[in-house]
């Protein structure tokens, strides 16, 4: 199980919002290749980042600093913005590993994603406290059921799911992860309220048979959890 720092990209900076709030944002850093590099040094195995101007115009707008953060050679899973093939394959064409769809996997073009682009596609489900699934940049809401988003795209390809909760996203209160999620019989990372170290050590003992990574964002930036007890916690659970 793997802790897997998040980068999420607004006006060319490194930024957290509160849950997925756009005017309620975070600014941690000016130069997002040079903040990716630090989670590099700190020995980050893998980065989380998002296009959050991406999300909102339903499509790719930050691809120049994503490249950057690539070339780095740390793999880079992309979410934000991503709804058409030719999205995904510029976006690829970067040097990511893997991208994260998600208003375009609940409207059924995520079947034609992984045709394309076999073992590197996975279905981003975003949830909130009413369980809800969020689309668009979180500002719309689905009547969709969760969990049938969530198998319907494994169904359709998808290599596994990203579930966040918004509620709890930037919020460090605490996760809250559905034990559904360990009925997919898929790999599943999770986003949404880590703040400290007992947060991971709850994380790891709920799903250690099914949780392959755990996303963190302003608990890291902050200095609440360092990326290195993070991911020792995470191994020693």
């Amino acid at each position: 199980m793997l802790l897997i720092p998040a980068i999420d990209l607004r006006g060319g900076r490194c930024v957290r919002l509160f849950q997925g709030d756009f005017d309620q944002e975070f600014k941690y850093h000016e130069d997002p290749v040079e903040c990716a590099r630090r989670w590099s040094a700190a020995g980050a195995r893998w980065l989380h980042v998002v296009d959050l101007d991406g999300a909102r115009a339903g499509r790719p707008v930050q691809l120049d600093v994503v490249s950057g953060i690539a070339r780095l050679g740390l793999p880079v899973q992309l979410g934000g913005g991503l709804r058409s093939v030719v999205d995904v394959e510029r976006a690829l064409d970067t040097g990511v590993n893997r991208v994260i769809l998600g208003t375009s996997a609940g409207e059924g073009t995520l079947e034609t994603m992984a045709r394309a682009f076999p073992g590197r596609v996975w279905a981003g489900l975003d949830v909130d406290t009413l369980g809800q699934v969020r689309v668009r940049g979180w500002e719309e809401t689905s009547s969709r059921d969760p969990r049938q988003v969530a198998r319907r795209a494994l169904e359709a390809g998808a290599s596994g799911i990203v579930y966040t909760a918004t509620g709890r996203d930037g919020t460090m209160a605490g996760p809250d992860c559905p034990g559904w999620l360990a009925q997919l019989g898929a790999p599943v990372i999770y986003a949404g309220g880590v703040g400290q170290r007992r947060h991971l050590e709850q994380l790891a003992r709920a799903g250690r048979k099914w949780l392959s990574g755990i996303i963190a964002g302003r608990a890291l930036y902050e200095g609440t959890l360092t990326y290195q007890e993070g991911q020792k916690a995470l191994e020693e659970e």
